[in-house]
């Protein structure tokens, strides 16, 4: 497996996060709660890309969005403290060997960690989960999505998936899929869209399927997009939309309707 250059490029946004940072059965965790009612059996898992959610403020700010629209949003530091520097996106210019980092941080190890927060999560109550996730995020969401460990699932911009994953998910999964994607993007390109298509759309997949298409956006879009360019702009605050709608439509929020970005 491998990623891409747009992987490591975009642009920081501005804001202020309103979450906490807590420790849940050992893994420490962005946190976000609404502050008027919510289901306390339900939650959302935030899984972020090679950056980390608590390094990169840009998912600090997308989980404090996905608590306003009604759901507990988790964020785990899936990446041990040892995320792919965000000075990358400053250009700093400092070396970094992204495909020497990634075998301490495969797939495996970091989904362990995010098993043991839904465990520290289910002793707190919480029964239902959905999960959305970000470029390297993506490829947790489907991991947990084959297993039936969420009931919901969402993704933009997925890397480190295999036309094979597709496959699987039709096979064994019953989670409802929504996948956000884009017009440039090596990670999930033309060929994996038409055949996520031909596998899962047009009813096929019977829990539910959807793919939205954002022209003018490249991988990586949904989180460190450069909003001064309108069609990114549009992409980043409709890919948000729909994964809310999705979130609302599948797992459920006491809102009941999408609120803002």
């Amino acid at each position: 497996m491998s990623f891409c250059e747009h992987c490591v490029q975009g642009v920081r946004h501005e804001g202020d996060p309103e979450g906490t940072t807590e420790t849940i059965n050992g893994i420490k965790t962005y946190v976000a709660i609404p502050k008027s009612d919510y289901p306390k059996d339900k939650a959302v898992l935030y899984l972020p890309d090679v950056f980390g959610v608590l390094e990169l403020k840009n998912h600090q700010l997308l989980i404090d969005a996905f608590a306003q629209n009604g759901f507990q949003v988790y964020g785990p530091d899936i990446f041990e403290g040892d995320p792919v520097p965000t000075s990358f996106l400053d250009g700093d210019g400092k070396p970094f060997d992204l495909q020497k980092w990634f075998p301490s941080h495969s797939a495996e190890r970091t989904g362990g960690f995010v098993r043991k927060l839904i465990d520290g999560l289910k002793e707190r109550g919480v029964t239902r989960f959905a999960a959305v996730g970000y470029c390297y995020g993506g490829r947790l969401v489907f991991d947990l999505a084959l297993d039936n460990t969420i009931a919901v699932a969402a993704t933009a911009h997925p890397s480190l998936l295999q036309p094979a994953d597709i496959d699987a998910y039709a096979e064994k999964s019953k989670a409802p899929l929504l996948v956000e994607a884009c017009e440039v993007d090596a990670q999930w390109p033309k060929e994996k869209r038409e055949q996520a298509e031909n596998v899962l759309g047009g009813g096929k997949f019977v829990p539910g399927f959807k793919q939205d298409y954002w022209p003018g956006c490249e991988h990586g879009y949904a989180v460190r997009g450069d909003l001064s360019k309108p069609e990114v702009k549009a992409g980043k605050e409709g890919a948000f939309k729909n994964t809310v709608e999705w979130f609302i439509k599948h797992l459920g929020s006491a809102g009941g309707k999408y609120a803002r970005l």
